[in-house]
């Protein structure tokens, strides 16, 4: 465990050594990238920042933005060609890789570092314990995807068995979870920033855990291409690379107010107390990455995590080098 945050601590330095603007030469020729967050939320706040500090400009990238509103409309996006690099959770290639798709998708470079969802209650119950979900319903999302996962392994961690000591209500959309949860559906639900902190000032729903502290660190969202335009675009991708990793260290560095004032305008229906309090949150989960780097121990994890879900086959765990490519990440180190 030392060696491994010895290894995290010296890629940390050769990065910040690294990032350093690009040459003219460089600039002249801009990478067009059609981006794809997979929801907007506040888990993402490294990359607002490095849109609004300019960093991806000065990489020489000129991007346009969607929001897919789930992992799984963003790898369909990803795969039917229009778009070039999608935010999404890498349960998401693994599933692929072992699918008769011939594109592949390939994790170059990861950003948060664990679950950034809420478990929230419809009262406020100041000794709360996990075991008080037992028999109740819990709106949790899709199957196999990354957040009923994760919650998933959260609850067996405090001795519940997901499948029979509750009901998951994982069948309502990522933009109809809100309305759900105010039409008085359900008794418990994850939600992420921004939406937590709207319900707890409207008194609709109140904060009692955080499901990325149960489970540890286990990368949660990660940038995604496809082998196909990786090989193509290996500098349009090298460039993204270094200005997500300029980015990250910028958010370490940075308080949560100033951090506020740079995406406020990604989060309108927000005033700047709840956002920073929202960003705070964050911070005290560690939940963004310091380094783009996505470990081979951190995949293993999660696909065990999709096994123990039933949403994976033992025998079809996917090789680490299958999906992900850190030698994008691992040549700023050495540079």
């Amino acid at each position: 465990m030392k060696n491994m945050f010895s290894r995290r601590a010296a890629l940390a330095a050769s990065l910040l050594a690294a990032l350093l603007p690009l040459s003219p030469a460089q600039a002249q020729a801009p990478h067009k990238i059609r981006y794809e967050e997979v929801v907007r939320s506040v888990l993402y706040v490294p990359m607002y920042v490095g849109i609004q500090k300019g960093m991806f400009k000065d990489a020489g990238i000129e991007m346009s933005m969607k929001t897919s509103q789930g992992t799984d409309k963003g790898m369909a996006a990803l795969l039917s060609g229009s778009a070039d690099i999608v935010l999404i959770g890498p349960e998401a290639s693994i599933y692929v890789a072992n699918s008769e798709s011939p594109v592949k998708p390939i994790v170059f470079a990861g950003l948060t570092a664990t679950d950034g969802f809420l478990l929230m209650g419809r009262k406020p119950e100041p000794n709360f314990d996990w075991k008080q979900l037992k028999g109740r319903k819990i709106m949790s999302f899709r199957p196999g995807s990354n957040p009923d996962i994760f919650l998933e392994t959260a609850l067996r961690k405090k001795g519940l068995d997901p499948k029979k000591d509750l009901s998951m209500v994982s069948n309502i959309g990522p933009a109809a979870r809100t309305g759900a949860w105010l039409a008085g559906q359900n008794d418990y639900a994850i939600f992420l920033e921004p939406e937590a902190s709207t319900l707890e000032k409207q008194g609709k729903a109140f904060t009692l855990g955080a499901v990325g502290k149960e489970v540890g660190m286990v990368d949660y969202t990660v940038f995604t291409t496809t082998d196909a335009y990786l090989k193509k675009n290996r500098a349009a991708v090298q460039a993204w690379t270094q200005a997500v990793a300029k980015a990250q260290q910028y958010t370490a560095a940075a308080p949560a107010g100033e951090l506020a004032d740079l995406v406020g305008s990604y989060f309108t229906g927000m005033d700047k107390a709840e956002l920073v309090s929202a960003i705070e949150r964050y911070q005290q989960l560690q939940l963004w990455k310091k380094t783009p780097m996505v470990e081979k121990q951190a995949m293993d994890q999660l696909q065990d995590m999709l096994v123990q879900g039933g949403v994976l086959e033992v025998g079809k765990k996917v090789d680490y080098a299958r999906f992900v490519d850190m030698g994008l990440v691992q040549s700023l180190a050495q540079k």
